[in-house]
């Protein structure tokens, strides 16, 4: 790349102290994909002990990354459950069922970074809201395909017994 060619966003620096916070849901927001060009969308989860995260979904265009700051995450992937510590990092890819949670007698802190990126800061705002109880479940269905999020059914994650490694994920 060339000194003179346009870099295909602004640099994006989000001060601690200026994400915007959905404490229901223990998310940071940092970067949704307008900050990046559509490069990717960025949040950070600091969940309680055995706190859900989020319920078995998939993104039919877009990679879901982790990095476990500190904690331990469960992570559904397809048909296995991953858990994850402190320093562990892990990439689902499109097509992929997964959710995730902080472990049983863990707390979890975790980067989640989509890419590439969609606008999903109003679908974690509504999570939000639902979690208050201002919102019903049902008013993120019809927002599936705008957010990339489409709820699946996962008897693995509702009987959860932990594994070591995924079964691959059909794309």
């Amino acid at each position: 790349m060339s000194a003179s060619a346009a870099a295909p966003h602004d640099p994006v620096v989000v001060r601690a102290g200026d994400a915007e916070q959905l404490p229901e849901i223990g998310h940071y927001l940092l970067a949704d994909a307008g900050a990046s060009n559509g490069a990717l969308s960025a949040h950070r989860i600091q969940l309680a002990r055995g706190a859900d995260g989020a319920v078995p979904h998939r993104h039919d265009h877009a990679s879901e990354l982790f990095f476990v700051v500190d904690g331990t995450l469960e992570v559904l992937m397809g048909s296995k459950v991953i858990t994850a510590g402190s320093g562990d990092f892990l990439v689902v890819p499109p097509r992929c069922d997964h959710a995730f949670r902080a472990a049983p007698e863990s707390t979890a802190d975790a980067l989640i970074v989509i890419t590439p990126g969609i606008e999903r800061f109003d679908y974690l705002r509504q999570v939000a809201r639902i979690r208050r109880g201002e919102a019903d479940r049902d008013s993120l269905l019809t927002e599936q395909h705008r957010y990339d999020t489409h709820f699946v059914t996962s008897l693995t994650w509702q009987g959860t017994t932990n594994a070591s490694r995924p079964e691959e994920c059909s794309g």
